[in-house]
């Protein structure tokens, strides 16, 4: 939009929009968003699964073409509008359904994120007692479980496996039978979770924004706590050279690449309307170029640093347990951060009580700061669709708490590890793909890589270099592309630790996923059918429904003047 064009709307009369008290304030907010969970547990797995040292060279070039890039688009978009997720898409109404899908993903992803941050409050309480619980057998385990590591050749079980499948999860063995009877320690933890995030909600983004100083402070400082603790370790140098020693033949393997490419589109939490939203909270002159760099940076760091910690630790415990492949004594996902994470800090020799404390605590820290990004995202698109209609926001924010909450109780069921796994890959990882596509295509191609760039020299008086406008337009895109062709060729039936989901499951699964995707057509023709006034055919109403709708405005020409 040009000056001229924006000074025409400044006399409109709005209520002005509500602001981060400061820059730090949506610095740290946004820090806490992007460094999650995933982090800690995910990346470690991924990077050792694909060649070690040689996937952090894919994973930074693709955090260089995919990361930055999307996340400077997102801020710029967010902060120019002014609005959530849905307003922002005002620019091209035909493509709306994309932001649409976005706002179902996150409400996908809050519920099972919930249920992951009640395990981690149910370590956390554990982890009080005078002996960590999971650091022994228990008679009632019988001969399943052995005191070594959680590999063993005779097929039997570390206590800390058999403590998270058994007495935590009590996990079934499959879907056969159904989920089961929610466990009563995990639904009082994950009330617990839920009021602490409505908390932080019903103040809005003055609270979060204040909160933010601690969670995105607090996380790095047990991350270095532990780090200084894990290379001391006997055996710890081990792991960490085993964690970066390069496999440079795994450069050729397109695998490495899409997980490189997957890993920094999800670490950063890119195209699901949280970043928009944070970002629309911004001061419009702000300029957010360094921010961009901060925040990538530091999530690619905490990332490394997570990595060493957990080989560093699992050097240790190879050391410990005798055992030469340090590999072996890996698990991904959950199984990280609940099973070898805690085997290893149980048999640290000084006050493995208190370290386990501080990695709990940091796990919980870490999925408030990722819970309350999402749960802002929907309240935001809320406010904006319907206004004072909405009610006021603890109101809103209690609505959102009480429904999260009781959808959430599915995954503490003894069969809700299955759920969860269900749900984020086919209402959140496989939608994203596509949404995140469409969503490029909405700024670059139906709005306009030239006029966007005119957009942000007018809101932070820079000029928009090639390297930006040739990622947006051509290069992210079509590595998006690419990551979801490779995603369709090689998709296989899903399965929950080797076992087959029931065919229900799937059908489900089905259905979530084209919950998502049918709000493309379904917006597109609602955009289209706005048109009739455009012309009779189909191409003019098609390209009247491309272009900007009338409400699109940038955040300034909303306030009052003074």
């Amino acid at each position: 939009m040009s000056r001229k064009q924006a000074q025409l709307v400044l006399d409109e009369k709005e209520k002005p929009k509500e602001e981060w008290g400061n820059g730090l304030e949506f610095l740290f907010s946004c820090i806490s968003l992007s460094v999650g969970l995933g982090n800690i547990w995910r990346f470690p797995y991924i990077a050792f699964q694909n060649g070690g040292g040689t996937f952090v060279i894919p994973y930074l070039i693709a955090l260089l073409v995919i990361g930055r890039p999307v996340y400077y688009l997102e801020i710029s978009l967010g902060q120019f509008r002014g609005g959530g997720v849905l307003r922002a898409f005002d620019l091209a109404p035909l493509l709306k359904g994309v932001a649409a899908g976005q706002v179902l993903a996150t409400s996908a992803s809050i519920t099972y994120y919930s249920s992951i941050m009640a395990l981690t409050l149910r370590f956390l309480l554990a982890s009080f007692s005078a002996e960590l619980p999971w650091s022994t057998c228990r008679q009632s385990w019988g001969s399943d479980c052995h005191d070594g590591s959680s590999v063993n050749a005779s097929g039997k079980m570390a206590p800390a496996q058999l403590y998270f499948e058994r007495e935590i999860l009590h996990e079934l063995p499959n879907l056969d039978e159904g989920v089961g009877v929610p466990n009563w320690q995990l639904v009082a933890c994950l009330a617990v979770a839920w009021l602490i995030i409505g908390a932080v909600l019903i103040r809005g983004i003055k609270s979060s924004g204040k909160a933010a100083y601690f969670l995105g402070v607090f996380p790095y400082v047990v991350l270095l706590l532990l780090l200084l603790r894990a290379v001391t370790l006997p055996g710890a140098w081990d792991g960490i050279v085993y964690f970066f020693k390069p496999q440079w033949k795994e450069l050729l393997n397109p695998l490495v690449w899409y997980a490189a490419v997957t890993q920094v589109f999800f670490s950063l939490a890119i195209c699901f309307g949280t970043v928009i939203t944070y970002a629309s909270y911004n001061n419009f002159h702000r300029n957010v170029y360094n921010d961009i760099v901060i925040i990538t940076t530091m999530d690619s760091c905490s990332s490394i640093i997570a990595g060493c910690i957990t080989f560093g630790i699992l050097g240790n415990l190879a050391k410990q347990t005798g055992i030469t492949d340090i590999g072996s004594v890996v698990k991904g996902g959950t199984g990280l951060a609940f099973i070898s994470y805690p085997e290893a800090i149980a048999k640290f020799e000084y006050v493995p009580q208190m370290f386990a404390v501080l990695f709990f605590l940091m796990l919980f820290v870490l999925g408030i700061g990722s819970t309350v990004g999402m749960g802002s995202c929907i309240l935001r698109v809320i406010r904006d669709q319907f206004g004072k209609r909405a009610g006021p926001s603890w109101a809103l924010a209690g609505a959102l708490v009480a429904l999260g909450f009781g959808v959430s109780i599915v995954y503490v069921t003894p069969g809700g590890q299955f759920i969860v796994n269900l749900i984020d890959f086919y209402g959140v990882s496989f939608t994203a793909l596509i949404l995140a596509i469409g969503e490029l295509l909405a700024v670059a191609w139906f709005y306009g890589v030239r006029r966007f760039c005119a957009d942000i020299k007018f809101m932070m008086g820079i000029e928009t270099g090639w390297y930006w406008r040739l990622c947006w337009a051509y290069i992210t895109p079509g590595l998006m592309a690419a990551v979801l062709l490779y995603t369709l060729l090689n998709m296989e039936e899903l399965k929950y630790k080797g076992v087959p989901y029931p065919r229900i499951a799937n059908v489900f699964g089905y259905i979530l996923a084209a919950l998502g995707l049918l709000q493309l057509p379904g917006w597109a023709l609602y955009a289209y059918y706005k048109q009739r006034k455009a012309g009779n055919s189909i191409w003019q109403r098609l390209c009247a429904a491309s272009r900007p709708a009338e409400s699109w405005t940038p955040a300034i020409a909303q306030m009052p003047q003074q």
